[in-house]
């Protein structure tokens, strides 16, 4: 009877001895497979494990190229991929690695020497490799992704840092004149485009635009604007030409091009004489307001560039007279909503009105703290562009 019980409690002892073994062996695998953050060399690793701890024939990841000893064979074709083709099935052991959202990330196969089954130490070894084997995957996938992120954030901080930098570096300064302009895109790069440039009969050239869209394509064909209006300012064309030809060669970009149409509204101011000349190509009306008198908008002369091909466009002259200002912006600024009640131009207008500042770069950050304060401190949703212009009254208000 103690005999019995002896050797009764010696084949416990070699059991739980089994076990822990057992234990200690997947542990050590895990320790292997999350020992990288590299995905094809965590697969690699699970191959390399299961084939020589277990001596097993071989073992793979079907559509990776990745294998280890011999090769399982698929048995017969089971369902298609979404191109069609047809996805192997097989009749060795199959072992899913599956994210934390249940999505297969691969498929482990096994071929078991000889063709034999597994025992269920190694079907229980296998299946406890799997799960590590899933976890270090998906850990390797996001690290991954990651670090895409992280280059994809440093190229496109760069590109914002050039975008800013292509805007007027220096503003003019015109005697008897307060000019200012600010811009503020959506996200690290965006639409809008605001120039300014100074013409040989000493007139100067602005433009305010907008790319239809938002981010990197909008950013991209406004840099392309940027150099087809510098080439075209240099040539002294009239402003109704140069919109003309403008919009001609926005078209003749192509297709892509023409999905990005750009309005935008041209003026050229004539400092010595007061006036000011204006075209509209399919932009936001531009605001010009007079002491005593009703508020003179700018409204569109034609399509937006790139949109129709031939479109010809008309100028309008105004006279500039002291005390006058005049305010371009995009339709970020008309379109910042307060739940569903939309900022709109009435509301810009009123507050161009009512903005006591005499300088053009007060003005602006009235205008953006009205928006602000409109839309109760939400997330910018459009890229935001003004330019503001303003002539003082009497040589008193201008700085020292």
């Amino acid at each position: 009877m103690e005999a019995g019980n002896q050797l009764s409690g010696n084949g416990e002892t070699i059991g739980l001895q089994q076990q822990v073994a057992r234990l200690q062996a997947l542990l050590e695998a895990s320790r292997h497979v999350h020992s990288t953050i590299h995905e094809e060399e965590v697969l690699e690793s699970v191959l390399r494990i299961v084939v020589r701890e277990l001596e097993m024939a071989g073992a793979s990841f079907p559509g990776t190229g990745l294998v280890y000893g011999e090769e399982p064979t698929p048995k017969t074709n089971g369902e298609s991929d979404t191109s069609g083709t047809p996805l192997p099935k097989y009749s060795q052991p199959t072992y899913p690695l599956a994210d934390r959202l249940g999505h297969q990330m691969a498929e482990l196969v096994v071929a078991p020497p000889d063709g034999r089954e597994l025992t269920l130490y190694e079907a229980d070894f296998i299946e406890g490799l799997a799960l590590q084997a899933a976890v270090a995957l998906e850990n390797a996938r996001n690290h991954k992704r990651n670090i895409e992120f992280a280059r994809v954030q440093q190229d496109m901080d760069a590109a914002r840092e050039i975008q800013r930098s292509l805007l007027p570096h220096k503003l003019p300064s015109i005697p008897g004149y307060s000019l200012a302009f600010r811009s503020d895109t959506c996200y690290e790069v965006g639409g809008d485009y605001l120039d300014i440039v100074e013409q040989p009969d000493g007139s100067l050239l602005m433009a305010v635009a907008d790319v239809a869209g938002k981010g990197l394509a909008s950013a991209i064909m406004s840099t392309s604007f940027r150099s087809a209006f510098r080439a075209m300012a240099a040539t002294g064309l009239p402003l109704d030409e140069l919109a003309t030809r403008m919009n001609q060669h926005h078209w003749l970009e192509g297709e892509e091009a023409r999905r990005r149409y750009v309005t935008a509204i041209f003026m050229r101011l004539y400092p010595e004489a007061g006036e000011v000349e204006v075209v509209n190509a399919g932009h936001n009306p531009g605001f010009l307001c007079q002491p005593g008198v009703e508020p003179h908008l700018f409204e569109a002369a034609g399509t937006p560039l790139g949109l129709l091909p031939g479109m010809r466009y008309l100028s309008e002259r105004c006279g500039f007279t002291p005390g006058t200002k005049l305010l371009f912006y995009t339709d970020g600024l008309t379109e910042t909503f307060k739940g569903d009640e939309e900022f709109g131009s009435e509301r810009l207008l009123d507050a161009f009105l009512q903005c006591p500042s005499k300088k053009a770069d007060g003005i602006l950050d009235a205008l953006w703290a009205a928006i602000g304060e409109f839309s109760g401190g939400g997330p910018q949703g459009d890229d935001m562009t003004a330019l503001a212009l303003c002539r003082w009254t009497a040589p008193s208000e201008m700085p020292a």
